[in-house]
């Protein structure tokens, strides 16, 4: 999961040298936060924050095959 995160953000973003991704598992959940740089904020989000929903629902979709929920934060 981390591996299809780190390549379609770095396919989205216009500085992918900059994005950093961490995860962490807490009971259950694992979490990733994304770090980039603001100008690319915007390009991860996209219009209406649609990007950013279909992104998530790909890693919830991953995560319910292995019993497990994920989350992803984006930090500025």
């Amino acid at each position: 999961m981390d591996e299809f995160l780190r390549y379609v953000v770095q396919q989205l973003v216009k500085y992918p040298d900059e994005a950093i991704l961490t995860h962490r598992e807490e009971s259950g959940i694992i979490i990733f936060q994304l770090s980039l740089r603001k100008s690319d904020v915007g390009r991860l989000i996209g219009k209406g924050g649609t990007t950013i929903n279909a992104l998530r629902e790909l890693l919830n979709a991953a995560g319910e095959k292995q019993g497990k929920k994920v989350v992803l934060e984006i930090l500025d």
